[in-house]
């Protein structure tokens, strides 16, 4: 089992020794064409090399914490039009930095994804939102390949939610547009509002599934358990991979620090339970995620890797849930 985390590197501090940056498209746009290209040029350098020393971080870190999903912004703007156009001049000057960051990440066995953000949408029932995903998509999976991934299934996760008017029917039709690669690297995952387990579950032979326990007890008020014939159906998707489950709890004050917690007896509606807390400061809910002995763990936490690490602390401690997490 491998615990990974989303983003942000933090050192002991709570700072970010490597951190990403971003520019707006109003800035962006504002400038002259060599001023847009001196700054997009500039800051995606910038990130990759930072992504680089994150990397070089966790290769010295036990294998079980060798798992990082990397921020969309690590081409700013690519997919705005203005930006694309200038990034076909510049991107083969970054060639090398894209492959040391896969060559160190497959050397060390680092499992790598990304997860476009929530306007990602491939069941829209509008035609031009879903253009824009399968941009989107075909941006990430353009990073991933620079990395010299998208070769095999599953060597790299790039992960959406199915929501949009259009469902399973919607997600499959421009599922069949994407290109091979980022069809080798696409998986779905349920959420909180919209789409149920069962929904997403319909994808299975498409792509495979991303089970979030935490978006499911949100929908359903219930806590589903390894032994759930459903987990069978996401194993299967993965096609002999390891799967993945995304692990988060509600915010501190919202559920108790020991036990389940039950929403209807809260008083609270759904949408309070969404965010995520700082720490996994509830040991039931931590002894549940790390039951699923037999899928790797992304720690969608707002402490990060610290508190990723702290789970990773507590579940040597316990002896929980294997052997997998001992140090190496």
């Amino acid at each position: 089992m491998k615990l990974g985390f989303a983003c942000k590197f933090l050192n002991a501090e709570l700072s970010q020794p490597f951190p990403f940056r971003a520019t707006t498209r109003k800035r962006f746009l504002g400038l002259n064409n060599q001023e847009r290209m001196a700054l997009i040029s500039e800051i995606s350098a910038f990130n990759l090399t930072n992504l680089l020393q994150v990397l070089r971080q966790l290769a010295l870190a036990p294998e079980a914490l060798r798992m990082m999903r990397i921020g969309s912004d690590l081409l700013p703007l690519y997919t705005v039009p203005e930006a694309t156009i200038l990034y076909h001049d510049f991107l083969p000057e970054l060639y090398p930095l894209f492959a040391e960051c896969g060559d160190i990440a497959r050397e060390h066995n680092i499992r790598l994804s990304f997860h476009p953000g929530q306007y990602t949408v491939l069941a829209s029932d509008n035609p031009l939102v879903v253009e824009r995903a399968i941009e989107d998509v075909e941006y990430h999976a353009l990073c991933a390949q620079l990395m010299g991934y998208g070769k095999h299934f599953q060597d790299f996760k790039i992960n959406i939610h199915m929501n949009g008017k259009l469902g399973f029917a919607g997600f499959s039709t421009a599922f069949a547009k994407l290109s091979p690669a980022a069809k080798r690297m696409l998986t779905v995952e349920n959420d909180e509002i919209s789409c149920s387990l069962d929904d997403v579950l319909q994808a299975a032979g498409l792509c495979p599934v991303v089970l979030d326990i935490h978006h499911h007890w949100v929908k359903e008020n219930t806590f589903i358990l390894p032994d759930d014939p459903r987990i069978a159906l996401i194993k299967a998707s993965w096609r002999g991979v390891t799967p993945v489950l995304h692990y988060s709890i509600s915010q501190e004050g919202l559920i108790p620090a020991q036990g389940f917690p039950d929403q209807t007896i809260s008083g609270l509606s759904k949408t309070k339970f969404r965010a995520h807390s700082d720490y996994y400061f509830n040991d039931t809910l931590n002894d549940w995620a790390l039951s699923f002995t037999e899928f790797d763990i992304m720690c969608e936490v707002k402490m990060k890797n610290i508190a990723r690490d702290r789970l990773y602390d507590y579940a040597r401690l316990h002896a929980l849930p294997s052997a997998a997490l001992a140090s190496r």
